[in-house]
């Protein structure tokens, strides 16, 4: 009988269980991370989160949430609604204890809503953005017959690849649309062929390709169209003018005196790496971290590798007296913690300098581990924005090479050979003068240099002299017969060196020279003594200092012939790009967590790391910007290829597939289509190996994106914004757009590719910044026709008609361009300069045409749009010239004005008009 009751009982036991199984399958979970976690952030967190904690209650991390508020009460306890205190407060009437306080109280159904979810026993889920990205399957569509090719399905006849099953998948899991909304037909040749000329070159195509497009009968036609467009030059700086936006990208360093800067090569390396389809992990390693890789047995890197680190060389650099450069660096280093952020992991992190994050999980500390990967850069906000990149030109350019092969011709280790080049190159290692101490007689001069007057002194402090019998200094003066001494350990102690300085003409013009040390070892202060009795209130400015060893083959303690070939090439005039370089050896620095953000209080010292919401950074990474940017880019990580997918698709569609580009984080607005954005970042990882041209073409190679723009009453009254992607994008062309379909379409723009940035016609008085004595410069001939991202851009006066047409100042990342449809726009069209020249330009071409103005019209039509004008708006264009030519036959010296020539007609004048007005259309600034 025993074991036939153990058997019952096990039965009974048994059945139990799988009765509460099953009801716990059936029971509805709630889902943290789209129910509870938007409830919270909503009504609670401001009060309970990373930036105040009140009664020690916080609702950002789990363990914080569980753990025991002031009260001594747990305000949640798992699987017990209950005897949970955030249940309760929640519930009461009292305004004084009922939370939300001072705030309206939550819905009934929100509070059952998280009484559910505590009885389920409080899963504490993370935000889908920080979860690996796993490759969904590809869902299918259709019928199971014509899967099988049995019969016809619209569906499978309407996909072309993978991204429509996606879309036609997510409208069929909407019961309310799903009747109502269905996929728009393909549109016509033309429109699909300047839709992807625009959004892959940046440029509207030529009459020829257009020609070519609509005769190609082929099946494969359109595929070809776009193989064509992602070849074309101008691809790459269509892509190049995003990404300058993100890069913060200008020719001046921003703040008061704005003065020029000269990046124009960064821009150019851009351009290069777009048109060689430069895998997206490495465009990203080598713009955090160029300087960085390691060089093949002890070569200087290539200039390519630090070209690229300009990429964070755009941060703003202040020059205005008085500002202290350590303050300045700081800000330096924290807009490219931000800015590195906000492009990658599209995540609001600035908010983390001062507190934990409000609504994300990334701790204040978080923050400057994080920081600590950035603030070893040699850079100090020095007016001369060093460490910069030494490009020779002609002589000095043979000078160099001759230096370079001599050296390599030496008996020394390469690694040492490098060593050597690299300071030719970058004059890095140096000791720049604003970290001199104990003047006497001396001061730091617009708190950047220090100057020393006859009887003064400055101590460099703790310099490393073992092995380095060469001190190389950049000074000046205006005093004649000036001598500086350099004394160990204390202003009167041993005689180092002792020189008369240079007369430059000025202490603000410095040369640099190269002096022997007698031989020193181990580590001491260095002092400068000035001795200038004919001219006491002289000053002697001293920018900057280094000690160096000798040359190969030279002597010890004396100068030989190629330290004075050393001292030419350091004094040669040479272009630079301010590029990063990372500190080494007594330069390191340290890291300190800023108390409420502030850099002047600094807490505990940090070391670089990761934030523990995200994969770890495996052991066998260096800690260090070239380690942070390798781990950005593996395919651990849930956000770089999220974010990078989710922009490209922005730039096509008008909307990204989730809209908030800057933050992918719990306070962005959800994805429209998860899983797609989920498929695409797994393929551009995996199967396309970063390949943006890649990743591009599957998405223009679409259903989805093929569809005409054409919006039904229906369509808009179910889905105004088109977020189920059952038609095709229309957006207003970007600012560069617009500018450079203009300079197309009247057949002026120079198709002229890299080089220094261009001065275009702007109206006068644009450019009135304090203390600069720099002036916009008219370029000359084709240079005044390039593409709109060559053209000079200053910070604090960008160009006008581009701020107009919604382009930032980039003093700041900028992540996307809000849209605006202003007055001011078609202002700019109708009277900026270069529109009226464009439309000078095609008016005469325009008039050999045809005979008649309306065939004149219809020719400029053809070329603006690349299809026919209608006949309803021919007549009102052709009503416009005729009532415009009137006008000029009246008053033929104002169509003499508009031509600006003295041979100026009132009928071309009337047709200048008109080109005017063609190129203002809504059409035409449109992208359909």
């Amino acid at each position: 009988m025993k074991p036939l009751f153990r058997l019952s009982i096990a039965i009974v036991v048994l059945l139990t269980l799988s009765s509460v199984a099953w009801l716990t399958m059936r029971e509805e979970r709630v889902d943290f991370n789209t129910q509870i976690k938007p409830l919270l952030n909503k009504n609670c967190i401001a009060c309970h989160g990373g930036v105040k904690k009140a009664s020690n209650f916080s609702l950002l991390f789990e363990h914080e949430a569980l753990a025991k508020a002031k009260s001594g009460k747990h305000a949640i306890v798992p699987g017990n609604a209950d005897a949970s205190e955030l249940i309760r407060r929640l519930s009461l009437t009292d305004p004084e204890e009922r939370m939300p306080l001072e705030a309206p109280p939550l819905k009934k159904e929100e509070i059952e809503l998280l009484r559910n979810w505590i009885n389920q026993g409080a899963d504490w889920g993370k935000h889908w953005a920080y979860e690996p990205v796993t490759k969904p399957d590809v869902p299918k569509i259709g019928t199971f017959w014509s899967r099988l090719g049995v019969v016809e399905n619209d569906e499978l006849k309407w996909a072309k690849n993978e991204i429509d099953h996606f879309v036609l998948d997510k409208i069929s899991h909407e019961k309310d649309l799903a009747g109502s909304l269905k996929p728009s037909p393909e549109a016509d040749k033309v429109t699909l062929i300047r839709r992807v000329s625009l959004d892959l070159t940046g440029l509207p195509p030529t009459e020829q390709e257009v020609a070519n497009f609509i005769n190609d009968k082929s099946p494969d036609a359109y595929e070809k169209m776009v193989d064509r467009a992602l070849a074309n030059p101008a691809y790459g700086e269509r892509w190049t003018g995003m990404w300058l936006d993100l890069a913060r990208y200008a020719d001046t360093k921003g703040y008061e005196a704005d003065l020029s800067r000269p990046m124009w090569r960064y821009r150019d390396w851009l351009i290069k790496a777009f048109n060689e389809d430069k895998p997206f992990n490495d465009f990203t390693v080598e713009q955090l971290a160029g300087d960085l890789l390691p060089n093949r047995n002890g070569k200087p890197l290539a200039d390519n590798q630090l070209i690229a680190t300009g990429f964070h060389r755009n941060t703003m650099t202040n020059d205005e007296g008085g500002t202290q450069d350590e303050e300045f660096r700081v800000a330096a280093v924290l807009d490219r913690v931000n800015t590195t952020w906000d492009v990658w992991q599209g995540t609001t992190f600035g908010c983390v300098q001062c507190h934990s994050h409000p609504y994300d999980p990334f701790t204040h500390d978080e923050y400057y581990k994080y920081m600590a990967f950035f603030n070893n850069t040699r850079d100090e906000d020095v007016p001369s924005d060093t460490p910069t990149l030494r490009f020779y030109k002609e002589a000095d350019s043979v000078k160099f090479r001759a230096l370079e092969n001599w050296i390599g011709h030496q008996k020394i280790a390469p690694r040492v050979g490098s060593n050597f080049l690299r300071f030719t190159r970058l004059t890095e290692p140096k000791v720049n003068s604003h970290y001199f101490d104990q003047y006497v007689n001396a001061s730091l001069m617009g708190a950047m240099y220090t100057a020393i007057q006859h009887g003064g002194s400055a101590r460099i402090k703790d310099m490393d002299l073992n092995g380095k019998n060469r001190l190389i200094i950049a000074w000046g003066t205006k005093a004649e017969k000036a001598v500086m001494t350099v004394h160990q350990d204390s202003p009167d102690g041993p005689v180092l060196l002792q020189q008369p300085v240079p007369k430059t003409g000025s202490p603000w013009r410095d040369t640099t020279l190269v002096y022997a040390l007698p031989k020193v070892s181990g580590r001491h202060h260095l002092y400068l003594t000035l001795d200038n009795p004919k001219g006491p209130q002289d000053w002697v400015m001293v920018k900057w200092v280094s000690v160096q060893p000798a040359l190969p083959g030279q002597p010890e303690t004396a100068l030989g012939e190629m330290d004075a070939r050393l001292t030419e090439i350091l004094n040669a005039k040479a272009e630079l790009l301010p590029v990063m370089q990372e500190n080494t050896g007594d330069q390191v620095r340290e890291t300190f967590i800023f108390q409420r953000g502030n850099w002047l209080v600094k807490g505990k010292k940090v070391t670089p790391d990761v934030p523990k919401s995200l994969p770890p950074m495996p052991k066998e990474l260096p800690k260090n910007r070239l380690g942070l940017a390798k781990w950005m880019t593996s395919r651990e990580h849930p956000l770089t290829a999220r974010v990078a997918v989710n922009r490209f698709w922005e730039q096509l569609f008008g909307t990204g597939i989730f809209e908030t580009v800057e933050d992918i984080g719990t306070q962005g607005i959800p994805p429209t289509h998860r899983e797609l954005l989920d498929w695409l970042s797994a393929e551009f990882m995996e199967t396309d190996h970063w390949s943006v041209k890649k990743l591009l073409k599957k998405m223009v190679l679409s259903a989805t994106y093929r569809q005409h723009s054409k919006a039904s009453p229906e369509a808009l009254a179910h889905d105004p914004w088109n977020k189920f992607l059952m038609r095709g994008p229309r957006v207003r062309l970007t600012a560069e757009q617009v500018r450079d379909q203009t300079l197309a379409a009247s057949g002026l723009l120079s198709k002229k590719q890299f080089g220094p940035s261009v001065m275009p016609i702007q109206p006068d008085g644009i450019w009135q910044s304090p203390y600069s004595p720099e002036s916009w410069k008219l370029s000359q001939g084709e240079d005044r026709y390039r593409r709109a991202l060559y053209t000079y851009w200053k910070r604090t006066a960008p160009y006008p008609s581009m701020i107009t047409f919604d382009s930032p100042s980039r003093e700041f990342c900028q992540l996307r361009r809000l849209r605006t449809n202003t007055p001011l726009q078609a202002l700019v069209t109708l009277n900026d300069p270069v529109y009226v020249e464009a439309a000078q330009h095609l008016a005469d071409w325009m008039w050999y045409q045809g005979k008649t103005p309306e065939q004149r019209i219809q020719a400029g039509f053809q070329r603006i749009m690349l299809r026919p004008l209608p006949q309803a708006k021919l007549a009102v264009l052709t009503k416009l010239y005729q009532t415009t030519q009137r006008h000029y036959q009246q008053q033929p010296e104002d169509a003499r004005k508009l031509l600006s020539c003295s041979e100026g007609t009132p009928e071309l004048a009337a047709l200048a008009v008109t080109a005017n007005a063609m190129l203002n259309l809504d059409e035409v600034v449109t992208k359909e």
